[in-house]
């Protein structure tokens, strides 16, 4: 998607800003089929929690579903306030937002159908940190969890360890990082251990791409 433009478009200075467009737009697209998809393996629960919602990318999917009770939670009010002024007037209204972080969830014990995690764990390094968060999951949901991360074992993850391996062979210390990949077999302990078991998963583009999400159903 990142690649040189070709052909009639090479040497023209619109062009790659034109193919960085292009490949926003299919990121969009597939981020949406994904979510879709994940909804509809989760059951289409009927209560979901968002957390976090950052800029409410995901609201309008959400809301499809008409007779979905929606809440949204973040640790910042301040991004709260961005997307509910980015929200359609008819979405804002299907939406309770309040202020919550995914370590400690203002909410009680199997509050929601289903808990939709999309921008937070490759975020988190640390596996107990992960393993904090799954398990406050387990505690607030009664059915499912939907999780997106970057996993091992595609070709975008090999090429960005190569990467990060020659920046530390030309600096001598390893990059600062926020982004960060999960062994996939690490990251399925960590779903067993936190009590989910996995329902299935959708990769953004299979082989190629680190994104995965996966949904999790609560065990008994």
């Amino acid at each position: 998607m990142n690649e040189p433009a070709t052909g009639g478009d090479q040497g023209r200075p619109n062009a790659g800003r034109r193919e960085q467009g292009l490949a926003r737009r299919f990121s969009l697209w597939r981020d949406t089929q994904l979510a879709r998809q994940a909804l509809r393996d989760a059951g289409e629960p009927g209560l979901v929690l968002d957390l976090p919602s950052g800029s409410g990318r995901f609201w309008p999917v959400l809301a499809e579903h008409a007779n979905r009770v929606i809440l949204a939670a973040s640790p910042s009010t301040q991004m709260l306030d961005i997307a509910e002024a980015q929200a359609s007037a008819e979405v804002r209204t299907r939406i309770r937002t309040f202020q919550s972080s995914a370590f400690s969830i203002e909410l009680s014990a199997n509050s929601v159908d289903c808990i939709f995690c999309m921008r937070l764990f490759h975020h988190v390094a640390d596996s107990e940190k992960r393993g904090a968060i799954l398990e406050e999951f387990h505690r607030v949901t009664r059915d499912t969890v939907i999780i997106a991360l970057w996993v091992d074992g595609n070709v975008t993850a090999w090429r960005r360890k190569r990467h990060e391996g020659q920046r530390r062979s030309v600096s001598g210390t390893p990059a600062q990082r926020t982004r960060f990949v999960a062994c996939r077999a690490e990251a399925q302990a960590e779903f067993a251990a936190a009590g989910f078991r996995i329902v299935g998963h959708h990769d953004f583009l299979p082989g190629y791409a680190m994104w995965r999400v996966y949904i999790l159903r609560k065990n008994g």
